[in-house]
């Protein structure tokens, strides 16, 4: 093998490794958003994101919804108003597809199709799938390498109602 090979190579698999980063730190998002959910230890929103980080709803329904926050603080304080110990979601389950990461140094972009289906404490509950546009920057934190979410777009494309099977217990 030739050094411009070995380099190519080398590019091509630092390339895939940070795809794979990039996908864990959306997964770890999405399951920090779930309810309920059990973190790891040590695991939180707040350390997703960069100090600068800009999360936004657009379009027509999210937009005014949502509208643009910047810094972490502000970003996490929006988040925990849907979360535990807040009583919105009774449970809430988000699914990623439509994947496409792209690598370019210490920057990536991923656009995905997220499917929320949410059951609310009033006891309704709705499907939402929504576009999201996610820039990442790469980062240094404590000596381990991460993809930091920089910049958070979601543009809600449709919901509908659904039921949610509630289990009922049987006495014997």
């Amino acid at each position: 093998m030739t050094q411009t090979t070995i380099e190519a190579l080398l590019a091509r698999i630092e390339m895939l490794e940070a795809q794979n980063e990039v996908r864990q730190s959306i997964a770890r998002y999405m399951a920090l958003c779930d309810v309920p959910c059990a973190p790891l230890e040590g695991e939180s929103l707040a350390a997703l994101f960069t100090d600068d980080a800009v999360w936004e709803g657009i379009g027509p329904q999210y937009a005014q919804k949502f509208g643009r926050l910047q810094g972490r603080a502000a970003i996490v304080d929006m988040l925990q108003q849907y979360l535990p110990p807040s009583p919105h979601f009774a449970t809430n389950v988000h699914f990623l597809t439509s994947e496409h990461i792209n690598v370019h140094g210490d920057f990536a972009r991923g656009r995905w199709i997220m499917v929320q289906a949410s059951g609310y404490v009033d006891a309704k509950a709705e499907i939402i799938a929504a576009r999201l546009e996610v820039d990442f920057a790469s980062s240094l934190c404590q000596g381990k390498h991460a993809w930091l979410i920089r910049h958070f777009r979601t543009e809600r494309l449709f919901d509908a109602p659904w039921q949610v099977n509630v289990r009922k217990e049987t006495s014997a």
